[in-house]
Parts: structure tokens; sequence; C-alpha cells
């Protein structure tokens, strides 16, 4: 009889409330092994609550959360097989990147230097130091590969690039895919909605401490309407435009026709050759199109 994997992480019903408004409500999710999930939400949403909560660095109010099969409150249990870094991290000032990680390797047992080495050129790191004189950035650098170097099964990151330069942002991509080809598991808040769309396998969208939305990175995106705009010579072009279904915001200005597509892509490309054309651009959907229409379309609810 096979052996079904767990999920990497299993989150039921999970609650933390610091007021009557202000906390994370019934949160459901599921995060398989061996995906880069984006945790999306606006400041003061959730993310940080919901990441504390399930590292059981929060007591929950209710629910309950399962990391590699373990319940919540014995989370100890596989301490190493998870990394971590805060959004706000902090540490004793006073040593260098070096003696930093040194300390974060003797407690996970003992790690080979040249993994420490390694992680600090692909991240252009300077170890040598003190904490207290690197900048945002470089800081960031330190607690990434603190939460890199022992190579955990499960990585939970609060806003992981804040203060990256985007050299090195597009090294740390290079590293969660690395870390998926092995099927290992990434969780990450952000706010780089374009680093989310390039690297995560599904996203969750939380808003005033709920859950509100989940889905892969690909349906979202087929979800999501593309912009066109094109000059066309032909008057028959905005009739067929007009009656094709995922057609919106048609106008025409100045013999260029603008609309919104959220069809069949293979239909507007058949309209499209039929009629000699002058220009033609589509943009493709983004993740920040479709973050700020979920948003909109909950402040409508309000």
């Amino acid at each position: 009889m096979s052996v079904i994997d767990p999920p990497a992480l299993e989150i039921s019903h999970l609650t933390k409330l610091y007021d009557d408004t202000h906390g994370i409500r019934d949160i459901n999710l599921t995060v398989r092994q061996g995906e880069i999930f984006g945790f999306l939400g606006p400041n003061g949403a959730g993310k940080s609550t919901t990441i504390n909560t399930v590292l059981d660095l929060l007591r929950p109010d209710g629910g309950q959360v399962k990391i590699l099969g373990v319940k919540n409150g014995k989370t100890h249990k596989i301490h190493q097989r998870i990394g971590y870094l805060s959004g706000d991290m902090e540490t004793d000032p006073t040593l260098t990147g070096r003696q930093y990680l040194t300390f974060v390797a003797h407690l996970q047992g003992g790690i080979d230097r040249k993994v420490i080495d390694t992680l600090a050129k692909r991240l252009k790191a300077d170890l040598s130091v003190k904490v207290k004189h690197l900048s945002r950035g470089n800081r960031q650098k330190i607690g990434l590969i603190a939460a890199l170097l022992h190579d955990p099964d499960v990585l939970i990151l609060d806003e992981p690039t804040s203060g990256l330069d985007p050299l090195i942002q597009t090294e740390f991509n290079a590293i969660l895919k690395e870390r998926k080809a092995a099927g290992k598991t990434t969780f990450m808040s952000s706010h780089v909605l374009s680093e989310v769309q390039e690297i995560c396998d599904r996203v969750g969208f939380i808003r005033d401490g709920k859950l509100i939305h989940v889905n892969s990175m690909q349906k979202l995106l087929e979800q999501t309407a593309r912009s066109v705009e094109a000059r066309f010579r032909s008057p028959q072009f905005s009739k067929q435009l007009a009656k094709l279904q995922g057609v919106k915001h048609l106008k025409q200005t100045e013999g260029v026709t603008r609309f919104n597509f959220s069809g069949d892509i293979n239909q507007l490309v058949r309209i499209l050759a039929s009629h000699p054309v002058d220009s033609l651009m589509i943009n493709e959907p983004d993740l920040e199109d479709l973050f700020m229409g979920y948003y909109r379309q909950e402040d409508k609810h309000v």
C-alpha cells in the first residue's frame, strides 16, 4: 500500500482575534508539498497574523494547523524541517552576518560552512559587516540565508524580498524554483505582485482577516481581461467586436478601437485576421490588474 504524503500546510478554520475588528477569521487553506504559494493582501489584511499563528508564535483562538501532518502546538517536532523569515527580522546588531549565521547553523545541529558561503555568494551578502551597519536590503539577505541554510522542506516567508534590488530578487526567485524542482514547498506573503506572478503556482487573497479567493496562477490570469488597442480601416470591425463574447468597454477614438477582452482568444484572432491592420497592441493580463479587481469587487459588498 502506498503512503500518501501529507500536505505541507493544512489550515482548518483558523481564527486569531485581537478585538472585534482585527485579526483573522475562519481561514481554510491547503498548500501541497512541492508548490510555491503566494499569500497576498494589503497592509493589515492579516498576512503576518496568519503566518505567526501557523508557526505557533501566536496561539489561535480557534481552528487547527498542520505542518507536514504535525498539529499546531507540536511543531517543535519538525522545526528542523521548517525555514522562516519574519517581516521584521531582528537579531543582535553587534554580531557580524557570519557570526549570526554560524549561531543559526549551530542551532540546526551544525551545517557545513560551504552552504553559508554559497548562499552568501548567490545573494551577494557581505558577512563580515556587523548587522547594525547593514542596510535594510542587506539585513534581509542575512535573514534569507538563515531561513535557507538547512534546506528546509517547508519555507515560510513574510515579505521576503523587501529591500532587495532587482538582480538579487531574480537570484532569489531562481533559488525558490530550484527548491520546487527538488519537491520543497514555499509559502510566501508578498506585495511584489510581479514577483508572485513569475514564481507562484497558486495564490490566495486575504482581506480584513478573511481569505477571499484561492486559485492557480494560470487560471487567475486566464480569467483576467487583456487590453487591446487596434487601428483598422474596416468599419465592420467594431460591429463584429460588439457581438463577440468577452468584449467589454469598447471605445473608438480618432480611428483607434480600444477594449478589454476575456473570451476565447482564438475567436478574437479570427476577427482580427479578417481585416486590414494598421496597428495592433495586445497587453497580457497581470496579477496587479487581478489583485485590484478582486479588491474593487470586495469594496462593492461593503
